[in-house]
């Protein structure tokens, strides 16, 4: 596998919380985060270790194979989150690869930290 890109930032809800709104990103009562733009599909929990670890499917229908692995730390009452894109397949253009990681750097680390009301 190749890494297309990697961040780790800290969210301010405890892993566990954070794990639910990976899983399960509609989950009845949540604030919705997981907005998709046109040319990305909702990603397939492909596994799942509560509350450390997650793997997700592709967003990209252009991009089958990709998988986007996230690692839960808890540090104090929050939430260090890291992903990791990755490929079986060759590697993208620069420009692919920088949407790609705007778009998780986007999804993450402002539209659920804001779903938890930062």
């Amino acid at each position: 596998m190749i890494q297309i890109g990697s961040r780790a930032r800290k969210l301010p809800a405890p892993p566990s919380v954070v794990w639910e709104s990976l899983v399960e990103p509609h989950r009845r009562g949540a604030r919705p985060w997981l907005n998709l733009l046109s040319d990305e599909v909702e990603p397939r929990v492909l596994e799942a270790e509560k509350p450390n670890r997650v793997v997700w499917s592709s967003l990209w229908p252009s991009r089958p194979n990709d998988q986007v692995h996230f690692e839960l730390t808890a540090v104090g009452g929050e939430t260090s989150l890291k992903f990791t894109l990755l490929t079986p397949d060759e590697a993208p253009d620069q420009s692919k690869t920088g949407h790609l990681r705007r778009r998780l750097n986007h999804l993450l680390f402002a539209d659920l930290r804001f779903s938890y009301g930062q």
